[in-house]
């Protein structure tokens, strides 16, 4: 779009009286503002005004819209059409993780929790002005309205036999105290052996009553066929998974255990200890499996009893692998599969630091998460093999007679 006679002297005079800072800005702000017009132009097929035979909507007024940059905040205006909608490409929308992040820095803000260093990511994000109050209430309702559709969809388009749940923890604000909070994320390998992201809450993982609030949701939404969950254990989850998950066994973490028995030797005895154990899970036959739990424990009773007890406390629940395919395995001893999950929810959390509420942590890991299920749908990858899943649920024929 051609600029008027009257415009350039405008632009002339505004260009003549700025410092450095501000003439930069205020050409990086006409720039921008042009090329969009011809954008819009070139989508809606004619000028303003222009009566064409390719036309294939009208103009219907301009939003505003800040754009924050290294030289300082934008202010362009974005054409707005009556029929579809139009957003220049020059100005690609947020990812939902990055607008999640700046939603809750600026939360911070607004609820008086600012720091020396939330401030410092502000300016790194190039908003040396800040944020009014509105403007963050704006990308929250915008946010939130997206996060919570995806935490609450149904999951009853297929069957998940294995469902793996681990918690990671975050500092946020509870009752204006700085509180350790619980992330408790589970995923699920579907029947095809595709992976997806079932759910997350935040709060205290302590508590049976709240592992077993987390597993009805899930219920709730439709999730179905699970034979097996994997976790560590965690206080009150044991309990839960009985409680709640009537048909599925319980598979307690190969590497978690390992670590609770460091904690009952001696450090020098950690590397001999922990081979040992493996032995365990490198047998070829769920009866091996199991009468090689019988036999370490034996062997490491007399130097070390706590470890032989914890053994064959936790026979059943270390064991419960076995009775599955073998070429499922290496996959279903450990939460292993959740480890980079939380690697990268922890990667981001930390850019915080302490969360201004428990909503705020919700909004930022369910943003992380849901990239995460988009990559897994977007660009599928077996994490099983399909055929082998077919040997997990019994044919109609090997039904049990009903109840």
């Amino acid at each position: 779009m051609a600029l008027s006679q009257s415009d350039l002297l405008r632009l002339m005079e505004s260009l003549r009286t700025a410092d450095g800072i501000e003439l930069i800005r205020t050409l990086a702000q006409r720039i921008l503002q042009e090329l969009i017009e011809a954008e819009a132009t070139a989508r809606i097929g004619a000028e303003p005004g222009e009566h064409t035979d390719g036309r294939t909507t009208w103009r219907n007024g301009h939003r505003d819209k800040t754009l924050t940059t290294q030289a300082g905040d934008l202010e362009l205006a974005i054409p707005k059409v009556r029929t579809g909608s139009f957003f220049p490409s020059l100005l690609e929308r947020r990812r939902r993780i990055d607008q999640a992040l700046y939603a809750v820095i600026m939360e911070a803000y607004v609820l008086g929790v600012s720091t020396r260093s939330v401030d410092d990511l502000v300016k790194a994000l190039g908003a040396d002005t800040g944020i009014s109050k509105s403007e963050v209430s704006r990308i929250c309702a915008n946010l939130d309205e997206q996060l919570t559709a995806f935490r609450e969809r149904p999951l009853d388009h297929t069957r998940f036999p294995y469902v793996y749940l681990d918690a990671t923890y975050c500092k946020a604000r509870v009752n204006h105290q700085i509180v350790s909070r619980a992330v408790v994320v589970a995923t699920g390998i579907t029947e095809d052996g595709g992976r997806e992201v079932l759910g997350l809450m935040v709060g205290d993982s302590e508590t049976d009553v709240f592992w077993a609030e987390f597993l009805r949701s899930l219920r709730e939404r439709g999730l179905s066929g699970v034979r097996l969950v994997i976790a560590d254990h965690h206080t009150g989850l044991v309990k839960a998974i009985r409680k709640v998950m009537l048909s599925a066994a319980y598979q307690r973490c190969r590497v978690h255990f390992l670590r609770d028995t460091f904690a009952v030797i001696p450090k020098d005895a950690g590397e001999m200890v922990a081979a040992t154990v493996r032995t365990i899970f490198a047998q070829p036959a769920e009866a091996a499996v199991r009468a090689q739990l019988d036999t370490v424990a034996d062997m490491l009773g007399k130097q070390f009893p706590k470890v032989s007890q914890m053994l064959l406390e936790a026979k059943d629940d270390l064991t419960a692998f076995a009775a599955f395919p073998e070429r499922h395995w290496k996959k279903i001893q450990s939460t292993n599969p959740l480890e980079r999950i939380n690697r990268e929810i922890k990667r981001r959390t930390d850019v915080v630091q302490v969360f201004p509420n428990d909503d705020a942590l919700l909004r930022l890991v369910t943003a992380v998460l849901f990239e995460m299920h988009d990559e897994w749908i977007a660009f599928p990858r077996r994490y099983l093999p399909e055929a082998s899943m077919d040997r997990i649920y019994p044919t109609p024929d090997e039904l049990p007679p009903a109840a």
